[in-house]
């Protein structure tokens, strides 16, 4: 059922009834519920268990229609963010804020560097202890700081996120990169660019590792030809760790939670830089993937959390 059809109905008391579309605000919310839970039954972390039990549990929506396609959907107006960073709904929102401001961006873009073209790179290290995750991660940052300062860098400029997954195997943990870079229009065909080799070679060197790391480079092509930007710019700005590892293990929650304690996890730089942000306010969080991060039309219904049954009912 369409919202437009669900106006003409009876009112559905469920948000994903009355919208499909926004189900994803339960599975979400219900997964902060889960982690809010791991977060409770350890003392030292109890306070981030409370902060998120008050995460998104109102949720203010108004009635928007498109005037281009004429379709109407629910748009984000009022909710309390708790902001902690393993939150899945306050990850959930990050994201899609950083992919809309990316996306806002590219027009500018594309006037002043018209003839660009984008690069998708992901870097690795060996995967190492979680207790041992802050120092790799920090070698990584410090690595990267010595890649770019090259004085064959080839970018125009960067948007470079850090994901951290755990390994199923033997519980480790594996951080790496991703990053997409704006290169000159003749980087393929010139003498700037560089092969998959070369990147692992450039990585080990500014790693000052013993082992050739795992570098993994592709050219962002078209939509017909393959990855196009789009998709680029969602796996680069995807969730810093997967939620699924923390629902699953209280253990590794505990552990990410102190080594990533205010640690950056996105950068930018050069013709990017600034495009996107790390910390974020509650009127950007509440903005998601809205071109504007505020609006004036105030919400019209309300939706609350319900924990029992893990929906967002009606409540006026």
């Amino acid at each position: 059922m369409t919202i437009l059809q669900a106006e003409t109905a009876e009112i559905q008391p469920l948000l994903s009834a009355y919208s499909p579309r926004d189900a994803k605000w339960d599975t979400h919310r219900g997964n902060a519920q889960t982690i809010g839970k791991h977060y409770d039954q350890a003392e030292h972390f109890a306070r981030l268990g409370e902060r998120i039990a008050g995460c998104s549990t109102s949720l203010g929506f108004a009635l928007h229609t498109d005037t281009d396609t004429g379709e109407s959907r629910l748009k984000l107006r009022t909710a309390t963010f708790c902001c902690v960073r393993h939150c899945p709904v306050c990850q959930w929102r990050r994201s899609l804020r950083n992919t809309a401001r990316f996306f806002a961006a590219i027009p500018a873009l594309q006037e002043q560097f018209p003839t660009h073209r984008w690069v998708f790179l992901t870097l690795t290290v060996r995967n190492c202890e979680p207790d041992h995750l802050r120092e790799t991660i920090k070698g990584m940052n410090a690595g990267w700081q010595r890649l770019i300062q090259r004085k064959d860098w080839p970018a125009l400029g960067w948007a470079r996120a850090t994901e951290v997954t755990r390994n199923e195997d033997d519980g480790s943990a594996h951080p790496h990169f991703h990053v997409l870079m704006m290169v000159p229009a003749g980087y393929f065909s010139g003498r700037s660019y560089v092969k998959q080799e070369e990147w692992s070679a450039r990585w080990q060197h500014a790693m000052r590792l013993d082992y050739m790391p795992v570098v993994d480079v592709r050219a962002v092509k078209s939509k017909k030809e393959g990855q196009t930007l789009q998709a680029a710019v969602v796996e680069t700005l995807k969730y810093a760790t997967k939620v699924e590892d923390s629902l699953r293990d209280a253990a590794w929650l505990y552990a990410i939670t102190e080594q990533l304690h205010k640690l950056r996890f996105v950068a930018t730089g050069g013709a990017l830089k600034n495009i996107l942000k790390d910390d974020m306010t509650n009127a950007e969080m509440i903005a998601g993937e809205d071109p504007a991060e505020s609006t004036p039309d105030a919400p019209s219904m309300w939706f609350g959390w319900k924990p029992k049954t893990r929906h967002y009912t009606r409540t006026k």
